[in-house]
């Protein structure tokens, strides 16, 4: 029982916002690909198969992510007790566990097509690179928007076995979106990654960061209407557009720099916005 619980607290499975935030991107990807289709066969299988590559590959990547950041979460107040910080169980463990997670994936992601495939495995190279990124550039969370919204374009073309111009504005428009409220997220580190010399965009735009978010936001919201003007009526999806937009809205003005708490609500929140356009790409 306690092997399962360090397990837990290790792979963040006890804060699924990880891996749906992880997901909800598959799934835009999924209905968007099927609205061009018009063909629901296997629709649920595949979405199925993403949702569980999401908790995997996620649950591995903050094991590397501990395994490489474990001094310096010593040093932060937020991740001081985290199983490889405190010291509860040991590297070489957790390398099991990652290779273990790792060879679940593979299996799940063999069932699709080699362009798929070939995405797949070059998404490693993002996924494991990342924790590096906050050591060397102000835009790590740049990165991670690169790396976590992959799997848009491998839903794509799991369907399609080709991609296109339009899967790469949805693309574009969920990196912003991750740099928006990653660098809601990061405020929280900001005093404590800034003693221990880490890097963000929190940080880089700490006095102007409403305004940041904002922009990126701004840009999500202007690709997702250009993408998808053919579909804006009267109808369902425009009501789930437009929600979409209001709960990015809502989270600047609920987040505060000065109160942790309010940054996490608002990143959070996030899954309701994925799972909102989910359900009007769906609606197409």
């Amino acid at each position: 029982m306690k092997d399962l619980k360090i397990f837990i607290d290790l792979t963040r499975l006890n804060k699924p916002i990880g891996f749906l935030l992880l997901f909800w991107p598959c799934s835009w990807g999924l209905a968007f690909a099927y609205n061009f289709k018009q063909d629901f066969n296997n629709f649920w299988f595949y979405l199925f198969l993403f949702f569980l590559g999401s908790v995997l590959m996620r649950s591995a990547g903050c094991i590397v992510n501990d395994i490489v950041d474990k001094d310096f979460d010593k040093k932060v107040f937020r991740t001081k007790s985290r199983p490889l910080a405190s010291g509860k169980i040991s590297v070489e463990k957790s390398l099991v566990y990652v290779t273990s997670l790792c060879f679940l994936a593979f299996l799940i992601l063999i069932q699709f097509n080699k362009l798929t495939i070939i995405l797949g495995m070059s998404s490693m190279i993002l996924a494991f690179s990342y924790p590096y990124m906050k050591r060397i550039t102000y835009w790590p969370q740049l990165f991670l928007g690169l790396t976590f919204n992959w799997g848009i374009i491998m839903a794509w073309t799991a369907i399609n076995n080709t991609v296109s111009f339009e899967i790469i504005l949805l693309y574009a428009s969920a990196i912003f979106w991750t740099l928006g409220y990653d660098s809601i997220y990061g405020v929280q580190d900001v005093a404590d990654d800034e003693i221990i010399g880490l890097k963000s965009t929190a940080i880089k735009f700490k006095k102007k960061i409403k305004v940041f978010v904002t922009m990126n936001y701004l840009l999500t919201s202007i690709i997702l209407l250009y993408l998808f003007r053919n579909e804006i009526n009267l109808n369902i999806f425009t009501i789930s557009l437009t929600l979409f937009c209001l709960t990015l809205i809502y989270q600047i003005f609920i987040f505060n720099s000065r109160k942790p708490e309010t940054c996490l609500k608002a990143f959070k929140f996030n899954n309701i916005s994925g799972l909102i356009l989910f359900l009007g790409i769906l609606s197409i």
